[in-house]
């Protein structure tokens, strides 16, 4: 008998599995495929290992001149780039085994039926595992829809991981972080990109003047974007696809292929169905990640609620800790968003958009040229905004483009999950000279104390 199964090997998974053997409780994980789930496998890391590869040829290409480095017949192997993303993706995996061992979690690789919220039977080794509370963390799927799910060869982000040879062009539906991230890998390497997307800037999620700043840097890739823009019809062509679109204007594009880059949706298979837990979009659960059936929970991309690792991570912590006895509940207040574009982007609490007319809240900006660390590094395009309380001057979010930007906004998580003050981060001596000093202008800011602007 065990005190909790957990279905499902992703960073919800595995994190949720390891922490509950940490408070010493008997845990089994079972996982069908890849330890790592979608993150590990067909996501964050082998997306980041890819655009690794992208930034550095950008970097070599745009400013070994300017910086005084002479490099001659700049080129890159696409089976090298594949080779270091593989290479990424497999110690990820092993990694999490070894971490699995080392905690003693019992590992299955098998596909996992509920049978009962105290049963799961194991389909391939035919065996029914005992427990006390189950964990559903099965994780997402991409979405797929009208009028692309009755077309040929479509590609979704799964099937860029299997990439043997440059398209000459590409065309991508859906301007979130997906789409743009891959428009940059691929704009990158000289592939013809256009990003279509339905809402009325890229990055819908981010303020405008994020996606805008994106924006300009896809343009100088010769990414081709368009906004406010519907896909109304898709046809398969000898070498590649057609697409008619709607929006301010009617475009016809040719593209030798085409990825549907729309999100994901949450696996809800029919054993899942059957258990009778509530579902909406995903697995609906409360604050300490119960579902409305007693003893089983659900973290990740199953809830289709904010599908990132890093929130599916936590919500194994949060789940894990409340199996054990203990009271522990969700807080999404301070969750970093972030975006591996050229230049990065990372956003925490609330969003310029978000404020509706507020009076009380300052809004500061700090641009990137005037930062010291930027220049050195030839960089130029980006910002720090900062959203603050008037009265209290407690930082409500954070926005920053900058490269190291997804590094950058820890400080912002931390203010914004702590209550802190414009004032106490001010006060903290920032390094110099570091692309943090843009923060710091940003905060000084808030009160109109900018020094370097």
């Amino acid at each position: 008998m065990y005190d909790a199964i957990v279905i499902g090997g992703g960073p919800g998974g595995y994190v949720c599995a390891i922490r509950l053997s940490q408070l010493g409780r008997k845990v089994a994980l079972v996982e069908k495929e890849y330890l790592g789930g979608t993150c590990t496998n067909w996501g964050c890391i082998p997306t980041k290992a890819m655009l690794t590869s992208a930034h550095l040829f950008s970097e070599i290409k745009d400013k070994s001149k300017r910086l005084g480095i002479d490099v001659s017949d700049l080129n890159y192997r696409l089976d090298g780039i594949m080779s270091h993303m593989n290479r990424t993706v497999t110690t990820s995996r092993k990694g999490i085994e070894l971490l699995l061992k080392k905690n003693g979690v019992d590992f299955f690789k098998d596909k996992a039926l509920v049978k009962d919220p105290h049963s799961v039977l194991l389909e391939k080794d035919n065996s029914l595992l005992e427990t006390k509370n189950i964990v559903l963390a099965n994780g997402s799927e991409p979405s797929m829809f009208h009028p692309f799910s009755n077309v040929e060869g479509i590609w979704t982000s799964n099937d860029v991981f299997k990439l043997n040879e440059m398209p000459s062009s590409l065309a991508i539906v859906g301007g979130g972080v997906i789409g743009v991230e891959f428009a940059t890998f691929f704009s990158t390497f000289g592939v013809k990109t256009t990003v279509i997307e339905l809402a009325e800037h890229i990055l819908p999620y981010e303020d405008t003047d994020v996606a805008e700043e994106i924006k300009k840097a896809l343009k100088k890739k010769a990414v081709t974007v368009l906004e406010k823009t519907k896909v109304v019809s898709v046809e398969k062509l000898d070498k590649g696809y057609l697409l008619n679109t709607a929006g301010e204007e009617e475009t016809t594009i040719e593209a030798e292929k085409l990825l549907v880059a729309v999100g994901r949706r949450a696996v809800l298979s029919d054993d899942i169905k059957n258990l009778g837990v509530e579902i909406g979009r995903g697995v609906v659960t409360d604050g300490h990640m119960r579902t409305s059936v007693p003893d089983v929970y659900a973290i990740g991309d199953i809830r289709a609620g904010i599908m990132l690792a890093h929130v599916a991570s936590y919500e194994g912590i949060v789940a894990a800790h409340n199996i054990a006895g203990e009271d522990l509940e969700m807080d999404y207040s301070a969750v970093p968003s972030i975006i591996f574009s050229s230049p990065e982007v990372a956003s925490t609490g609330l969003r310029e958009s978000d404020l509706k007319g507020r009076s009380d809240v300052v809004v500061s900006r700090f641009p990137l040229s005037a930062n010291g660390r930027a220049r050195t590094i030839l960089e130029s395009s980006g910002f720090a905004k900062i959203l603050a309380e008037h009265e209290t001057g407690k930082v409500l979010g954070m926005s920053i483009v900058s490269p190291s930007a997804t590094d950058l906004i820890m400080e912002a998580v931390i203010a914004v999950k702590n209550g802190l003050t414009v004032e106490q981060l001010e006060n903290s001596i920032h390094p110099h000279p570091t692309l943090s000093e843009t923060v710091l202008g940003a905060l000084e800011g808030v009160e109109g104390k900018s020094i370097h602007i």
